[in-house]
């Protein structure tokens, strides 16, 4: 007789004198997380346990992690390259006066970053 696991679809494997259950999470890929999507993870850790809880069984975290990361990171750069363009950041600048230019482009970054973790990280 076939256990309810067994029926469907789940396979064990033996470990000593034991048989234990193949449990593979649903969704095992390669995904890149980094610096927004880490922070994506601990915001939904700390403050939304019910969701975070429910996307680790699902399998579906990382997958959101790497698409916020990815979201994060374009967002940032078309923004960046409109501050820039609109406040007069150019290459003559660069060229001219490097420090202006590091001071300015590290003000729009700030800024950038500021609005894409308000309307990506920290979303309801």
């Amino acid at each position: 007789m076939k256990s309810l696991f067994e029926q469907l679809g789940g396979t064990y494997r033996q470990e000593g004198d034991y048989l234990l259950p193949n449990l593979i999470p649903p969704e095992c890929g390669e995904y890149k997380i980094g610096k927004y999507g880490r922070m994506r993870r601990k915001y939904l850790k700390e403050h939304r346990k019910a969701l975070y809880s429910s996307m680790i069984l699902d399998g579906s975290l990382f997958r959101h992690l790497s698409e916020i990361d990815r979201a994060c990171n374009d967002r940032i750069e078309s923004i960046v390259s409109a501050m820039a363009k609109q406040e007069g950041v150019t290459e003559a600048l660069k060229a001219s006066d490097q420090m202006e230019w590091v001071r300015r482009m590290n003000s729009i970054h700030s800024r950038a970053e500021e609005i894409i973790l308000h309307e990506l990280i920290y979303e309801a």
